[in-house]
């Protein structure tokens, strides 16, 4: 068995274990775990192979096998199910089990629409209170976006961009919304996404001039459009990798 090291929420380390099942071996978890709860990596994890058609719709849910995978025991497992039936990746049978739901495209899309109206409150907030810093600073973010293409150093950029938006427009709220948000895509969204890359170009692109010309109405909508793309191209890649559930057949 191939042994990885993931942190555990607090700095602790858990070994992790690919596990076999029939037919297929569990991979071991990957970095995007890192200082998460184990409910969290747990989540990530399932999604992760539900994502890679590990498990498909209708599977049920190996909860020994990903406790032994994870490290953990059955509880934080348990925790990251519940979870995911809220968001929709699993449906829990009393006495039964976990088992691979199917995903619903306009849920998928409505995930980050609501996430560019979130955005967009706070990209309205910011140019309220706008700076020669801010404008500044988000220009240096802008021409770095521009100048690299690994999918590592977008993330980091994109989540500089999104942290300096949010703490200019000082709401703890708003901050508290979007930790309740789970992102859908489990890994590294511009790794993983085809037009990631330049979709957060081009949006950022846009939300910049709106917050240099003193448009908080601009800066909103260029946020939401952002989030919009990228939902489609999210649904685009779930359509192609059969993730969807299919179109209810008339009778």
């Amino acid at each position: 068995m191939t042994l990885d090291k993931i942190n555990s929420q607090g700095g602790d380390s858990v070994t992790a274990r690919a596990v076999t099942l029939p037919g297929a071996p569990l991979p071991p978890p990957d970095e995007a775990m890192v200082r998460r709860s184990s409910g969290e990596q747990a989540a990530l994890y399932i999604r992760r192979l539900i994502f890679e058609g590990q498990l498909r719709q209708g599977d049920r849910v190996p909860q020994d096998e990903i406790a032994r995978a994870l490290g953990v025991s059955r509880i934080p497992v348990r925790e990251a199910l519940l979870s995911l039936e809220r968001e929709g990746w699993v449906t829990i049978r009393p006495h039964r089990g976990a088992f691979i739901g199917a995903l619903d495209e306009t849920s998928v899309r409505d995930h980050y629409t609501l996430y560019g109206l979130v955005f967009g409150f706070a990209a309205r907030r910011a140019t309220e209170r706008r700076t020669p810093e801010l404008v500044t600073r988000l220009t240096e973010l802008c021409e770095a976006l521009g100048g690299v293409d690994d999918p590592a150093a977008v993330a980091r950029l994109n989540r500089e961009f999104d942290r300096v938006i949010l703490e200019t427009a000082g709401s703890p709220r708003l901050r508290a919304v979007l930790r309740a948000m789970v992102g859908i895509v489990p890994g590294n969204f511009f790794a993983l996404v085809p037009g990631a890359i330049e979709a957060v170009r081009e949006g950022a692109r846009a939300i910049l001039r709106a917050v240099r010309d003193g448009d908080p109405a601009g800066a909103a909508r260029a946020y939401a459009r952002m989030l919009q793309r990228q939902g489609d191209l999210v649904a685009e890649l779930f359509t192609a990798r059969g993730l969807f559930a299919a179109p209810a057949q008339p009778c």
